[in-house]
């Protein structure tokens, strides 16, 4: 019988090691790019623009919803922070899968409510992840965990709205996504003013 030799686990080197502490917190960066590209949607769901103006945020969507969040995502894989990776480069996927729907997408052949359908179970996966990503976070800040929740919330709405066809549903998931946010602009913020300062100025409430 072939035996096979016995192999001690993989250990980061202290090049890796060092090369991961010399990265800056790429949070905020992910933080401030899904904040930005969801203020701008939000602002169309919830009926203060115009549905007609709503391809402008496409370049938010590609550039900085989209690739600047994957690429967070990646320097958390980096400096081993699992959540941060799977949640930014998830979310930047979100906006680079909304960018090519909206983008090159066409459903003019679909079936009257079938292509509402279509997004509306877009969405609902993306709420289904969002609320399993909720439960993952209440083991980092208390900021991180109201940003999930009012994501959830704004998903489950605008999936609602979109299977429905009621736009008043919509807009309130509009409403919640500002707020959404609004609470992703802080924990950037305060990661960046945390950063410079070295010192705690916005807190963000640790939770583990």
């Amino acid at each position: 019988m072939a035996t096979t030799t016995s192999r001690p686990p993989a250990q980061s080197t202290p090049t890796s090691q060092s090369f991961a502490a010399g990265i800056a917190d790429p949070g905020p960066l992910g933080l401030g790019a899904f904040a930005m590209t969801t203020f701008f949607l939000s602002c169309v769901n919830a009926g203060w623009l115009p549905k007609s103006v709503e391809g402008v945020v496409l370049g938010l969507a590609l550039f900085y919803g989209g690739i600047a969040q994957v690429l967070a995502g990646m320097w958390e894989f980096a400096k081993g922070n699992t959540f941060g990776a799977v949640a930014f480069t998830s979310y930047g996927a979100f906006w680079l899968s909304f960018w090519y729907l909206v983008a090159h997408v066409d459903l003019s052949a679909a079936e009257p409510g079938d292509a509402a359908k279509g997004v509306g179970f877009f969405l609902l996966a993306w709420t289904i992840f969002t609320v399993y990503m909720l439960v993952c976070s209440l083991r980092t800040n208390t900021v991180l965990v109201m940003v999930f929740a009012a994501l959830a919330l704004t998903f489950a709405f605008l999936t609602w709205g979109e299977l429905a066809g009621t736009s008043g549903i919509t807009k309130i998931g509009g409403y919640l996504g500002l707020l959404t946010a609004v609470l992703a602009w802080y924990g950037s913020m305060a990661g960046v003013m945390n950063a410079t300062a070295k010192r705690v100025v916005l807190p963000v409430f640790p939770r583990s």
